[in-house]
């Protein structure tokens, strides 16, 4: 995975683009945590789910450390960048995106690597077609 705060443009395709609203904060008033997990597994299923052609499962989260609380009202942009397609799982580095509540430059709030694996219609490990 990169150096998390080291790219100064969003890395990756636009998978994901969500408001957030008053309901998804913690007593601080910024938006929680498990919230923006959530938008980011969202985000990495349709990238991987479209790499399967298929019905994907998350498997694992690795490497995540939030730079900066996001605020009420941001828009959060969610990009998807696929490391590496393996025999039924995918591995994609998901970054968030805000901009700044003050002047409007793109800020990075965090990133993650999520690994996904293929599964068939029981619930079962699969093959990713290729």
């Amino acid at each position: 995975m990169n150096d998390i705060d080291s790219n100064p443009v969003p890395q990756g395709e636009l998978a994901l683009q969500t408001v957030a609203m008053p309901r998804d904060t913690n007593p601080s008033g910024d938006i929680f945590g498990g919230w923006l997990v959530s938008q980011m597994d969202l985000a990495g299923m349709v990238t991987a789910s479209e790499v399967a052609r298929g019905r994907v499962a998350t498997v694992a989260i690795e490497g995540m450390a939030f730079l900066t609380p996001v605020h009420v009202g941001a828009v959060v942009t969610c990009y998807c960048d696929v490391l590496e397609i393996g025999r039924s799982s995918v591995r994609i580095v998901v970054e968030v995106w805000i901009n700044s509540k003050h002047d409007g430059e793109p800020l990075k709030v965090t990133e993650g690597e999520f690994v996904f694996v293929a599964i068939d219609q029981n619930g079962r490990t699969r093959a990713i077609n290729r």
